[in-house]
């Protein structure tokens, strides 16, 4: 690799939601990390619907003393991670018209690290739905603007995915558009 290829490897971290290990967003998530992996990057992998994550509480103790209430559980795999991250790309199925739950009880536990999060990152948001309309992704879509805008990280790139119950019924192309992501990220 040549030196001025070395200088944009980056530390990535993928953080999936489903509970599916070879669901539709599995298989995008593989693609995706295989691009990226094949363009030199690092990638550091948290499923979590196989994590222990509980939901943030808002009982604001992080602010307070530095330290979470649940810091017990499996956000203390993923914190050094996220906040070493150059990139955090974000894969989940469309539950009832946005990302699902065990995602969102990851994102919502980025508050015990706020300040420390806000800027300098990109954000891919991945995601993969039944519904054969697009509008279906819209508020996952927006969700993930209005977060990347408030932390002021760079949209480096959102693939929704459609009529895809299974991973069987994902096309070559929405394979190819994963890894593609993944390979092309800088």
């Amino acid at each position: 690799m040549a030196a001025n290829e070395e200088e944009h490897n980056m530390k990535i971290v993928m953080i999936t939601g489903s509970a599916h290990r070879h669901g539709t967003t599995a298989a995008l998530a593989d693609k995706f990390q295989q691009g990226a992996q094949d363009a030199g990057h690092e990638v550091y992998r948290f499923d979590a619907a196989f994590q222990d994550v509980h939901p943030c509480i808002g009982c604001d103790k992080c602010r307070r003393t530095g330290i979470c209430t649940f810091e017990a559980d499996d956000m203390k795999l993923l914190n050094p991670h996220l906040l070493a991250a150059d990139a955090i790309v974000f894969v989940s199925p469309v539950y009832y018209f946005t990302i699902n739950a065990q995602l969102k009880a990851v994102i919502d536990r980025f508050y015990a690290n706020n300040e420390a999060l806000m800027g300098g990152k990109k954000a891919v948001l991945i995601t993969a739905m039944a519904d054969t309309e697009m509008d279906s992704a819209l508020a996952g879509n927006e969700m993930f603007r209005q977060m990347t805008g408030y932390l002021a990280w760079e949209k480096a790139g959102i693939l929704n995915v459609c009529s895809a119950s299974t991973a069987a019924d994902l096309r070559e192309d929405d394979l190819t558009r994963a890894y593609a992501l993944g390979r092309e990220l800088r």
